[in-house]
This record gives C-alpha cells, structure tokens and sequence, in this order.
C-alpha cells in the first residue's frame, strides 16, 4: 500500500477525533495551548497505537484467509464507514459537555474515537502494510488534526460538528472500495 492511500486512510480515521476535538474547542473556548496538546497527543497515540495493536493482531491469523483479505479490509474499511456516516447523521441531544481535561474522559474519548484504528490495523496485516509507518502516520495526522480542530472549535463554533464524521466514513469507505477494486484487477 503506497503513502498517498495510507494518508487517505490516516485522514478517514482522524475525522473522528477532529469531530471530537472540535467539540473540545466549542466546549472550552478559552482551552490554553497545553490542554490543547495534551488532547491531540492522547488522541494521537491511541489513533496510531491501535492500528499498531490491531495490525499484530490481524498479523496472527492472516495466513489463514490470504485468499479473502481484500474482502475483509473491504468489509471493515465499508462498515466503520457507514457507521461513521450513520452516526454523523444522528440528531445529537442537547447533554451537559463533559470536561474533556479529566483523564478518565480524555483516554474515553480516546479509546471510542481509536476503535476504527483498531480494525483498520487487522485489515493492514491482511494487506502487508509496513505499520510503523503506517501508525507514525495515523498518529501524526490525528494529531494535526485535533490541534487544527481545536482552533476552529474556538473560533468557529458547532456549525461543522457531524459533517466532519460524515466525510471521514466516506473517505473510508470510497478507500475500502479502492482496496477491492486494486486486488480485483491485479488478480484478473
């Protein structure tokens, strides 16, 4: 899998983070740049430390479907997709934010936007993706992402809120589409 398709993916998955830290940036106006850091860094870890995690996982038992794995990261890439689509287009209730600077809601924001990492990395072991590239990867562009979100969550409001999700479930599901489409005519 070359760079551009790895980035495409890092982008896909970051829109939940980006929605996340978005809200962030809504929440806490006045957030100061080291709170700012603190989210993107957790995020950022997570996001690229759960491919990584899933990537070995997936590595464990790949040999045994070699012959569907297209397959698999086509199903996987499609469904987190759609769910993220789904979920973007959910009416949110009005709730009571919570403080995102406490560690117990900041590693749950974390893991909850880090899921789709997880199963992309099982899907990237099918595929032989060189992971610590692809996780320093994820991880650096979730990590942008969240610190740009911050920002336009400070001065721009809840306007884009689940847009962003919308996006990113059909980035992913348009590059599981791609993976399909790429081991469907090489093999032919």
């Amino acid at each position: 899998m070359d760079l551009i398709t790895i980035t495409g993916i890092a982008l896909g998955l970051s829109f939940d983070s980006f929605a996340v830290s978005l809200s962030c940036g809504v929440i806490e106006s006045g957030i100061r740049f080291r709170n700012a850091m603190r989210v993107a860094f957790v995020l950022a870890l997570f996001q690229g430390g759960l491919t990584v995690l899933g990537y070995f996982l997936g590595s464990t038992v790949s040999h045994n479907i070699e012959r569907y794995d297209h397959w698999v990261a086509f199903g996987l890439l499609t469904v987190l997709g759609a769910r993220m689509v789904i979920e973007g287009l959910k009416e949110h209730d009005k709730r009571e934010p919570a403080d995102f600077t406490r560690w117990t809601v900041l590693l749950t924001m974390a893991v909850g936007t880090s899921i789709d990492a997880f199963a992309v990395g099982i899907s990237f072991a099918f595929l032989r993706v060189q992971i610590w590239t692809a996780g320093l990867i994820i991880g650096t562009v979730t990590f942008l992402a969240s610190m740009t979100a911050i920002r336009i969550g400070k001065s721009a409001g809840s306007r884009l809120g689940s847009r962003v999700e919308i996006i990113g479930g059909l980035i992913l599901a348009v590059i599981g589409l791609r993976i399909l489409i790429d081991h469907l005519t090489t093999a032919a």
